[in-house]
């Protein structure tokens, strides 16, 4: 057969591509990794008891904006990398922003705050608990994600499982900040941030086994 005549057959009758066929099976990964990860935080640790007490919704509320800030960041930049296109540097930077943030606003409350409290800020009661927590709740959104990039096209396989690990540990984080009583910016920056890109690093290193075509 020559290769003209092949070429006029692989291209009768071909469908078109829904163009957003990624977008739709992502956006229902990202639903139900969030789902089961708050399932998984109130069946085995339960919501925070003091919700109601003054104040306290506050500081929930600004590790919510943190960690819904990777979530959504983390979101977008991985529907451009399930796509074989040229890389998007913007995603890339707009999902450090929410460490930058955080970082810079933990220095902040650690220069206005004596030496002497420094340990409690830094340490809290939960260090533990959030440095185990919140890495095994991301076990099951990472999961679904990962699921869901195989149906799509990514190249870039290291980069797509650290940013799908990135977004497992925002999720996670997300429904474990319903549960801790620990709320410094300190701790948040510390624990939160660290076992997130935890998260983001065990996500590059097996990137490329489950992700490979």
């Amino acid at each position: 057969m020559k290769t003209d005549h092949l070429i006029a057959m692989l291209s009768m009758n071909v469908e078109p591509v829904y163009r957003r066929q990624v977008i739709r099976t992502l956006s229902a990964a990202v639903a139900v990794g969030a789902v089961v990860a708050v399932g998984i935080m109130l069946f085995t640790l339960g919501v925070r008891m003091d919700l109601k007490e003054p104040g306290v919704f506050s500081f929930l509320a600004s590790k919510l904006i943190f960690t819904l800030g990777i979530v959504i960041a983390t979101s977008i930049y991985l529907i451009k990398l399930a796509r074989p296109s040229i890389e998007q540097s913007a995603p890339a930077a707009l999902a450090t922003f929410p460490f930058v943030a955080i970082m810079g606003l933990a220095a902040i409350s650690l220069s206005s705050a004596p030496i002497s409290h420094w340990n409690r800020l830094i340490v809290g009661n939960q260090w533990l608990e959030c440095l185990i927590s919140i890495p095994v709740i991301a076990i099951v959104p990472f999961a679904v994600i990962i699921w869901a990039l195989r149906k799509t096209a990514p190249t870039d396989l290291v980069r797509t499982g650290a940013i799908a690990g990135l977004f497992a540990g925002g999720v996670s984080a997300t429904a474990y900040a319903l549960h801790c009583i620990d709320d410094s910016l300190p701790f948040v920056a510390v624990w939160y941030g660290g076992t997130i890109v935890l998260c983001a690093f065990f996500g590059a290193k097996l990137g490329p086994r489950l992700l490979r075509w």
